[in-house]
């Protein structure tokens, strides 16, 4: 365990600047630094970095965090060798503690799942060592132990409690919750994985968080899977996507493709930037990912019935995501092929050049939308119209939705003007005045302004109310803040709160505050703020209080009040008309 401590401390003994410049060149800009964004391709520099606070956030791309966060992030690292690279940059030894007895006996009961998932991975990996049919089933298929190490690929043996053997108390919910055993009706239990090449999933930190299990020669199911569990969501999760992240961001492009042996083979064939999904359809929250980290992504799928069905989804689902100057393909293999197949046939060269030769997201819809009807005809025609309406309607990108609306328009025979009427979609470009109104900048209520002071200054936190409850979002992160804020020794830094609630639930409203206080100068006086934006809460509770006994009152006068009710409501009368 490395202490907390040594976190805050380590924080505060880094300079930021120092750490992203040996990886990305930054420019003073005012009393920030800029720098292009090292997570997503563009030409205007939104990377911002906060020398005074010690983070940075990305305008572009949402990408943020401290040193820490960034060393993750850019080198693909989990928490802890991130912690360690920076101890050694800065010339000190990471700590270790050892739990409490009584942190000791609740890990002995509650074992942390992810130490759970990681053990079972150590264990499928020794297994395959031991299985000369696992071994020879992998070099059949062309793979190295390289390449098998890199992705931590193990073997799960035939029988239904070999996990018995790993762990000591095989009854232990950990190993329900985390997937790797089934109970039946009868309460017994047996291992979900027998007799299969497992494949380890690992999230963006690269810990394990489920499975995928493969079938040596045949049988059924081809693929097997982990459930959902509080450590993996398959619709949030791709595979392969840790070890694919620096390769991704030096070619800036992802090829996401349908299956665990796809990203392996071509990681075995030199193209290291694919990832897969897993066992479902590509979700928006796929594309909305990966759009993150590069402008160009590209979908693979078997030429066959299922691999059509596979890709509309996937542009179905893509559209609403759609970032005008980031471009999506679509890549149909021959048929009887898929990505490993080919490449084993053909050779890493003639698969690259089918990329270069896969449809743009645009052409893909035109082709699919034109060769379902007869254009010759007007019910064709209105066929199209019908059809590509709940297409064209979820568009948010201007340029493409602009582009997309005259060609189908085209296509139909009527104009732009006239397929926006039927739709009933507001024309692109249109009202500018209106365009501006809506694009103004929001009130910002008390609450946020009050959580903005809190990241600006946290030891701020400590001056609140000791018994202040407000209500809603912004109030609960501030309260947690606060908490943690008054069990800190000592001045408490910017970075130290932020790396703190990193990957809590407080995370992306903390990320967005942090892009709001990059605004903020040196010079702006956060203490007055702060005391204005107490002060105006506290008005705002009094005049709610003021508003709930005005409306006991309504019926019945100050009769319908009870006694401290009569005290608090001459006490807040008073304090109005001192105010």
């Amino acid at each position: 365990m490395i202490p907390k401590n040594f976190i805050h401390d380590l924080l505060n003994r880094l300079d930021i600047v120092d750490v992203i410049e040996r990886y990305v060149p930054l420019k003073k800009a005012g009393a920030n630094y800029i720098a292009c964004c090292p997570f997503h391709n563009e030409k205007s520099p939104s990377f911002t970095v906060s020398q005074n606070k010690q983070f940075y956030h990305c305008f572009g791309c949402g990408a943020h965090g401290t040193a820490i966060g960034f060393v993750m992030e850019h080198g693909g690292l989990g928490f802890v060798d991130a912690v360690e690279e920076l101890a050694r940059s800065a010339g000190v030894t990471v700590p270790r503690e050892a739990p409490t007895p009584e942190q000791a006996q609740q890990h002995k009961v509650t074992p942390d799942l992810y130490e759970v998932m990681q053990s079972a991975t150590r264990y499928y990996r020794d297994q395959l060592k031991q299985s000369a049919p696992a071994i020879d089933y992998l070099k059949r298929r062309g793979l190295s132990g390289e390449i098998a190490l890199r992705f931590g690929i193990g073997y799960s043996p035939e029988g239904w409690q070999n996990l018995g053997s790993v762990f000591a108390n095989y009854q232990d919910t950990s190993l329900l919750e985390t997937g790797l055993v089934i109970e039946n009706e009868d309460g017994k239990r047996y291992d979900r994985f027998r007799d299969r090449i497992m494949f380890p999933i690992v999230n963006a930190r690269g810990q394990v968080i489920g499975f995928g299990g493969r079938v040596l020669d045949s049988g059924e199911p081809k693929y097997l899977n982990s459930p959902e569990t509080v450590l993996f969501e398959k619709g949030r999760e791709l595979y392969g996507l840790f070890q694919a992240l620096k390769a991704i961001r030096t070619k800036r492009q992802v090829l996401v493709v349908e299956g665990y042996m796809d990203v392996v083979a071509l990681a075995q064939h030199g193209i290291e930037y694919a990832v897969a999904t897993l066992g479902t359809a590509t979700t928006p929250y796929h594309v909305q990912k990966l759009l993150r980290l590069t402008d160009k992504v590209m979908f693979c799928f078997d030429g066959d019935a299922a691999g059509q069905r596979a890709a509309w989804r996937a542009m179905e689902n893509a559209l609403p995501q759609l970032i005008d100057g980031k471009s999506i393909g679509f890549l149909f293999l021959p048929s009887r092929h898929d990505p490993d197949s080919f490449l084993r046939e053909h050779g890493t060269a003639a698969f690259e050049q089918l990329l270069q030769e896969a449809l743009p997201l645009s052409s893909y819809v035109l082709r699919e939308l034109s060769t379902q009807v007869d254009l010759r005809t007007q019910e064709g025609r209105t066929t199209l119209l019908q059809r590509a309406k709940p297409l064209l309607t979820v568009i948010s990108a201007p340029t493409t939705a602009l582009l997309l609306r005259k060609e189908v328009a085209a296509l139909a025979g009527i104009t732009q003007a006239e397929l926006e009427a039927l739709y009933a979609i507001k024309p692109i470009g249109a009202s500018p005045r209106r365009a501006l109104q809506k694009a103004a900048r929001p009130v910002v209520s008390n609450l946020r302004v009050l959580l903005r002071c809190i990241l600006f200054q946290p030891d701020l936190a400590r001056e609140l109310p000791e018994h202040w409850m407000p209500v809603g979002a912004e109030a609960a992160a501030i309260i947690a803040l606060t908490e943690w804020s008054r069990m800190q020794e000592g001045p408490v830094s910017s970075a130290a709160m932020i790396q703190n609630f990193q990957g809590t639930v407080y995370e992306s409203l903390l990320a967005a505050e942090q892009a709001e206080i990059m605004q903020w100068g040196e010079t702006f006086n956060v203490v007055a703020e702060f005391q204005d934006v107490l002060a105006r809460l506290r008005n705002e509770q009094r005049n709610q209080q003021l508003q709930v006994l005005h409306a006991k009152m309504h019926d019945t006068g100050m009769k319908g009040l009870g006694e401290q009710e009569r005290s608090l409501y001459l006490q807040l009368l008073q304090r109005s008309e001192l105010k």
